[in-house]
């Protein structure tokens, strides 16, 4: 701690020393363009700066936002025995000590003995002497540089305007960084706005379409809906007429009953027909009670066994437990039919059948309207995919309507999966879909657990 600090100042003109002085800086000044944060910059400035110009300890301090505390941040010397530590940092409130008052006025100040002094605060050794220089960019302090010695009048006009070059340079450098981060933090915000705006903007056209196909889809049932009604009442009085008909035994002709018999096939058809749009319209009469699912398509599946081909194979898994159903059981089996015979459709050359039943919880807060169109609550899951042909993604939407098919003419009236959407519909649940063409599908039945009003 006897070394000597710095040469006095009419040794300045020691080309030896004074070159060591330049060297020092202009090498500051080249490598401070490189040093990528304050962290690095201060420490770099302790060490490599100041403890190469013969100071025997150096301390910066960082000034918090608020401009009311120093805290140190870097150090050369006793406060800074290995690495990058600092022994005991002091946080040093403005205005008090040396320090604090250079913080607070701004200005620097060379103390000659600070026995003299009774703003010294002592730190890791006593010490007879101290500077102190400010570094401020702006009206605002960013920070101090600090050295004791421990002779008095160890300082001078030399150390005091070296000392001050240092501090401005990083008082220059602290805030180019300052104005990095802001431009980088600026730039960050702007993508994140960009990104927000992104995603608002996909979500509103995935509600407006949302919003688009239920309005279809309602003026589709309203339409089914009022013709289904004032049709059933005209098929009503053709299929009564019929039946008196056939009661009266008035057709003896075996040409002629086996008109009649046509005419009471198709009513009947006919009569199908209406309930389907009645249940794609949601006016279907529904009578919803708690079921296990489980066991619905256990003896749904075993009885399709009928109506399946060899080359289908079908596989059931079912969680560990289940809440229990509470939509209309019949009409849940025809949903669950209806699926199993599109699959089985789908896949004329055989393939896979898989159905699953497990739980799922609606949380309102974390998924969208338009990811299930559900309301807030607990359901029980069933899903259903194959292997089969798949669906193109241009007619996904309209594979609900009714009447829509993708099968030849003759083969289905289009009616199957209109009805069960106006079924889970009006049950308090959903159906979706995801289908990849060549690539099979996967319906998804959302059965309320509770009476939905």
């Amino acid at each position: 701690m006897s070394q000597t600090l710095l040469r006095p100042m009419e040794d300045l003109c020691d080309n030896s020393f004074r070159s060591v002085a330049l060297r020092t800086l202009n090498a500051f000044a080249v490598d401070v363009m490189s040093i990528p944060n304050a962290d690095d910059l201060l420490w770099y400035v302790a060490q490599n700066v100041v403890g190469k110009l013969n100071f025997v300890d150096c301390v910066i301090y960082t000034s918090d936002v608020d401009q009311t505390v120093l805290t140190q941040a870097a150090a050369m010397g006793a406060k800074n025995p290995f690495g990058r530590s600092i022994v005991n940092p002091l946080r040093i409130p403005f205005g008090q000590g040396i320090t604090g008052r250079v913080a607070q006025s701004q200005e620097a100040v060379i103390v000659d003995d600070l026995l003299k002094d009774q703003n010294y605060i002592s730190d890791t050794e006593p010490a007879r002497s101290e500077i102190c220089v400010p570094m401020i960019f702006g009206n605002r302090l960013v920070g101090v540089i600090d050295s004791e010695h421990p002779n008095a009048n160890a300082f001078g006009a030399a150390e005091l305007e070296i000392l001050t070059t240092v501090a401005a340079m990083t008082s220059a450098k602290l805030e180019l960084l300052e104005e990095a981060e802001r431009s980088e933090r600026r730039y960050r915000e702007l993508v994140e706005s960009h990104a927000q705006l992104t995603r608002e903007t996909s979500k509103r056209k995935a509600l407006e379409a949302e919003l688009f196909e239920a309005r279809r889809l309602e003026s589709i049932g309203r339409l089914s809906g009022g013709f289904a009604h004032d049709f059933n009442n005209i098929l009503t009085v053709i299929s009564g007429n019929l039946d008196l008909l056939d009661a009266t035994g008035a057709i003896s002709d075996p040409a002629a009953e086996e008109f009649l018999s046509d005419a009471q096939t198709a009513a009947g058809k006919g009569a199908d027909h209406i309930r389907s749009m009645l249940a794609f319209s949601q006016r279907s009469s529904l009578d919803p009670e708690p079921f296990d699912i489980h066991e619905l398509v256990q003896s749904t599946v075993q009885w399709s066994k009928q109506i399946l081909p060899g080359t289908v194979e079908v596989t059931v898994h079912t969680a560990d437990f289940l809440w229990l159903a509470h939509v209309d059981r019949k009409a849940a089996e025809n949903a669950l039919l209806n699926l199993i015979l599109n699959a089985r459709d789908a896949m004329p050359g055989g393939g896979c059948l898989e159905l699953e039943i497990d739980n799922f919880t609606v949380d309102r807060q974390k998924v969208g309207a338009s990811d299930y169109q559900l309301n807030h609550g607990d359901y029980v899951r069933l899903s259903v995919r194959d292997t089969g042909s798949g669906i193109e993604e241009r007619n996904l939407h309209r594979i609900f309507d009714p009447f829509y098919t993708s099968k030849p003419p003759g083969s289905g009236t289009g009616l199957g999966l209109s009805t069960v959407f106006g079924f889970m519909r009006q049950s308090g649940g959903a159906i979706t879909v995801a289908s990849k063409l060549g690539v099979g599908s996967t319906f998804h039945l959302y059965f309320p657990t509770e009476a939905r009003s």
